[in-house]
């Protein structure tokens, strides 16, 4: 309510001056009577005034300060009290800028520049600027011209600053004119810098191009203000001479602008976007930028180029360097991981932001402006090769740009326009009051307040701008998000009438940016899960602009998308389905479908698995189903599932069926960072082994169909890495079997049939079938593939007692029951136990026929053309070279070290150094040895669908490698550095592997 609702009340009693938005009424009070306002005019139309302000308090305190300052304050206050438009822009000032107050006061004279700027000659025009800076600077030198320099920015400052907050100008254009201001300045700067060095300014063409938000025409109040120095040689002078001259100028007239005098200093210059940043020249000639730009630059180089515009020094220099550089910068979209590195960088920006400031960063901060402006440069630098209408640097052109032609949806543009406009609006006042560079909203209530009245809120101000300011970063969020993605779906659903759309060809132009192999199948799988009108249809187009979003995260976003098509296709319009993406959707907390786009985008394997019984996504949007289960639970539901099988092929196919889900289930949760390298071995390991376990019951049980009871009790030895609970996804099963006749059998039919058994496991485990074999090896058994398959335990004993070799010791390290009888096997093991555990341990001769065994396998072994620095089993510092390690060191001492008695590599190391063994960064270095070279093969079966124990050729498959190890090339990773640490890695296990194994001393050149 102002004064002319209350025209009997006294102008400044308490009550009144608190309804018109004074906080500190006394100092109010006191204020209104000091005798400098004097002549201010009529009492009810002053405070009206002083109460439309953002902050009555500041405006009336900068009045008196004004006002007691100025040599002609009759005048001042008399325009004051005539010339409404004057009192608004005056007032208006003074109530959001404590600095504008105190330039006033230094400068009393400059309050007639609010008055004069209507004329048409003092709008805040770039020749208004020029002509004010000029007439600042006029006759003077060294400071006092640095001075002058300071009173005729802020001059200008005040013009733009009095439209700004009396909404004569709106956003885009009071940054339009900052900017233009700011060019203004470098000009009248580098007229003081040439005539301070007249030597160097004859010498040298400077020509001085803005860059960021200067170049964009869309800067702040107070904001640093990039450039580049771009120079050539004038006839006569060599280009050596002339750029050094320029240098000189360059680094003078960066001086001029952020030095401090006593009229402060203005912003500061920054250079740094310059080929090679701080630490290349500070000038080039136009010959040098192209070079490095074609040579060297980085794709957020040519980004920022979006915004590079000649703003001083040589005129005709500084276009030539914007025509001769364009063409570069709509090239950048072609660059390998464009889209990615350009992601890359926003994510830096975030990551750079301290935690205690993020929520509250205006520009830097999630759905802040630098969200939007980073979603129109990319769209930009994709579309704008082939659509010039796009090359604005201008953010909120370029986004109208954007809409007419399409590319982003017309209500998502108005969005962003609308959250653009308040964001920069609120980035201003926030400058205003003290001219100080922060994009960080205040804390105190009191500057919020002010800020909020500044922008029309007057009812709840700082309610009011909290609430705003949240709905306005959550929508740049949101649209962020999905704005590359959306208009890829209109471009196929075409559900709008009469809305411009994506071409076909822009579309495919922007899959190819996303790094799609093939755009054309890519907009095919689109068409076909987003076109209609059925409920499906309008999920998916809900959902897929994010999806895609995943996919594109991936190294294989084609294959993400056809899985995910295909899995689409299979379920149908299943109610649960579609309930699971419907729950996943815009703005819901489901995290299903990026799991579901992080795992089918992953590789081959995880969506071979799916797609064999695609309802098995569902356990994607259960809490628990990622978790792996027990070997109990698995080993009820397989037996359940025999049990009620007619026959042992489909008593072993539904174990089979079973065990293909549960293979989904870890790789799904590995992919998504669910399980370590210990979990992910024990969960396949147990997965197996209740698969053996039902196929070892469904054999059994046929043998007994067709042959009466079984006459022998069977036991099977989990052997290697199945025995060690460190099975990988491609592992086979290593086994051996043991039987024994029960009492009064023929001890040949209790063979024959333990045989039986046996032979119909690996059958019916490996027969043809949609879900995948589990190989069944039992080659370590004695004699190998020319020994029987089935021993009773009396036969191993006496097979072990006379004929044992070293090596059947060591593989007896791993052994441990797996299925069958439990009492048979515990005896098993405590039969071989003397042999893997020798009392006394081995003796020198045994130790070094160890050595020459794995000196051998080093040599024969390895595959023809493998890269013995990267084979991630036989290779130097592998799995071999550790596993070696640890079981030389069990033969050894487990006699006497009970806590080496374990069948794990990684618990034998833990033991090793417990024992005092292994010191303990030895014991490090090859654990991380074993666990890298672990997760290399888990990934490379992930990516590739089939094992390998070497890293893949396909460059496509590396990187999916790369990205799954967390080597992504827009984090400055990617499939070099990947294979550099790994080599690292295992180079330092070698070095130990070759003084702990081969007892070769620290001086010992190379390695086997």
């Amino acid at each position: 309510m102002t004064s002319v609702d209350q025209p009997r009340e006294p102008a400044t009693t308490d009550g009144r001056l608190v309804r018109l938005g004074f906080t500190d009424v006394a100092s109010a009070a006191r204020n209104l009577r000091d005798p400098a306002l004097l002549g201010a005019g009529n009492d009810s139309l002053f405070l009206d005034a002083l109460a439309a302000t953002a902050d009555p308090d500041l405006a009336l305190l900068g009045l008196v300060r004004l006002a007691e300052a100025a040599a002609d304050r009759s005048v001042l206050l008399s325009t004051l009290a005539s010339a409404k438009p004057f009192r608004d822009r005056i007032l208006g000032v003074l109530g959001v800028s404590a600095a504008l107050g105190d330039h006033l006061a230094r400068h009393p004279d400059d309050w007639r520049s609010l008055v004069t700027y209507d004329v048409q000659d003092a709008r805040p025009t770039p020749a208004y600027f020029h002509a004010v800076l000029t007439t600042a600077t006029a006759g003077l030198r060294d400071d006092p011209a640095l001075d002058g320099l300071r009173v005729g920015y802020r001059r200008c400052l005040l013009s733009i600053a009095a439209r700004d907050v009396c909404g004569s100008a709106d956003e885009p254009t009071v940054a339009a004119e900052l900017a233009d201001l700011a060019g203004a300045t470098l000009e009248a700067a580098l007229d003081l810098v040439r005539r301070e060095h007249p030597y160097e300014a004859e010498r040298c063409r400077l020509a001085v191009i803005a860059m960021g938000k200067c170049g964009g025409r869309e800067l702040n109040y107070i904001s640093d203000v990039d450039v580049v120095f771009v120079a050539e040689a004038p006839p006569g002078i060599a280009e050596a001479d002339a750029v050094a001259a320029a240098n000189r100028l360059a680094g003078a007239l960066m001086r001029a602008c952020s030095a401090t005098t006593v009229e402060g200093s203005i912003w500061e210059v920054d250079a740094n976007l310059r080929p090679e940043g701080r630490n290349g020249p500070l000038t080039r000639s136009l010959a040098s930028h192209l070079a490095y730009y074609e040579r060297w630059a980085k794709t957020w180089e040519f980004q920022a180029l979006l915004k590079a515009r000649p703003v001083a020094g040589d005129v005709a220099l500084g276009r030539k360097y914007i025509e001769s550089i364009t063409p570069l910068v709509w090239t950048a979209a072609r660059r390998e991981n464009f889209v990615a590195d350009v992601q890359a960088m926003r994510r830096r920006v975030v990551d750079s932001i301290p935690a205690r400031e993020l929520d509250r960063e205006v520009k830097l901060g999630p759905g802040g402006l630098r969200d939007i402006e980073f979603a129109v440069q990319l769209l930009q630098l994709v579309h704008g090769k082939s659509d010039p209408a796009l090359r604005s640097g201008s953010t909120l052109a370029a986004l109208a740009a954007l809409s007419a032609a399409g590319y982003v949806g017309r209500d998502d543009a108005a969005a962003l326009d609308a959250a653009y406009r308040f964001l920069r609006t609120l980035e201003h006042r926030i400058q205003l009051y003290r001219l100080r560079r922060t994009h960080l909203m205040p804390t105190d209530t009191g500057e919020l307040r002010r800020i909020a009245r500044s922008m029309g809120m007057r009812t709840n101000p700082v309610g009011e701008l909290e609430k705003a300011w949240k709905r306005q970063t959550v929508e740049v969020r949101r649209l962020h998000e999905k704005l590359f993605y959306r208009p890829l779906l209109d471009a196929v659903a075409r559900l709008k009438v009469g809305e411009q759309r994506l071409t076909t060809e822009a579309a495919k132009t922007r899959f190819e940016a996303l790094g799609y192999a093939d755009p054309a199948a890519a907009l095919r799988h689109l068409e076909a899960l987003a076109s209609g009108v059925s409920r499906r249809a309008s999920i998916q187009r809900t959902l897929l602009p994010v999806m895609l979003s995943w996919f594109a995260d991936s190294a294989d976003p084609d294959a993400g998308l056809l899985a995910f098509r295909q899995v689409s296709d299979a379920l149908g319009n299943t109610h649960w389905y579609l309930r699971l993406l419907r729950d996943s959707g815009a703005g819901s907390s489901g995290a299903a479908a990026e799991y579901m786009a992080r795992v089918l985008a992953s590789g081959r394997l995880a969506p071979d698995l799916l797609l064999r019984a695609p309802e098995a996504v569902a356990m994607l949007g259960d809490a628990d189903g990622l978790r792996p289960r027990s070997r109990a639970v698995l080993e009820n539901e397989i037996r359940a599932a025999v049990g009620r099988a007619p026959g042992p092929e489909s008593a072993v196919q539904a174990a089979r069926s079973v065990r293909r889900r549960e293979l989904f289930r870890i790789v799904a949760a590995d992919v998504l960072g669910n399980l370590d390298v210990d979990a992910t071995g024990k969960a396949l390991t147990d997965v197996n082994a209740a698969t053996l376990t039902g196929a070892l019951r469904a054999a059994i049980d046929a043998r007994e169909r067709s042959h009466g009871p079984l006459p022998t009790r069977i036991a099977i030895i989990a052997m290697g890495r199945f025995g060690g609970y460190e099975q990988g996804y491609g592992s086979d099963a290593d086994v051996m079997f043991v039987h024994e006749p029960i009492e009064g059998a023929d001890e040949g039919d209790a063979a024959k049939a333990a045989g039986s058994v046996a032979n119909e496991i690996r059958r019916l485990l490996q027969i043809p079938s949609t879900d995948p074999p589990l190989l069944i090896d039992a080659d370590l058994r004695p004699e190998g593939r020319q020994g029987p398959l089935v021993r009773t335990l009396a036969s191993y004993r006496a097979y072990y007692g006379r004929w044992s070799k070293l090596w059947e010791s060591q593989a007896l390290l791993r052994a441990d029951f797996t299925s069958g009888d439990a009492d048979l096997g515990r005896r098993f093991l405590e039969m071989v136990a003397p042999l893997r555990y020798p009392p006394g341990g081995i003796d020198d001769t045994q130790v070094r026929e160890i050595r020459r065994m794995k000196a051998r396998i080093e040599s024969e072994r390895l595959p023809r053309g493998a890269d013995p620095t990267t084979h991630t089993k036989l290779g130097r510092g592998g799995l071999a070279d550790v596993e070696w390690v640890v079981q030389l060191l069990q033969l050894q001492h487990a006699h006497e070290v009970p806590s080496l008695q374990v069948t794990g590599t990684r618990q034998g190391l833990v033991a090793a150094r417990d024992a005092g063994l292994l010191d303990e960064h030895d014991a490090d270095v090859l654990d991380d040895a074993w666990v890298e070279a672990t997760r290399v093969r888990n990934a490379v079966m992930i990516v590739r669908g089939k094992s390998s124990d070497s890293f893949p050729t396909d460059v496509r498959e590396l990187g999916g490698v790369a990205r799954m190890l967390g080597h992504r090339p827009e984090s400055g990773g990617g499939t070099g550095s990947l294979i550099e640490e790994y080599r690292r890695v295992t180079r330092h296990a070698r070095a130990v592997v070759d003084r702990v194994f081969y007892g070769e001393d620290e001086t010992s050149t190379g390695s086997r």
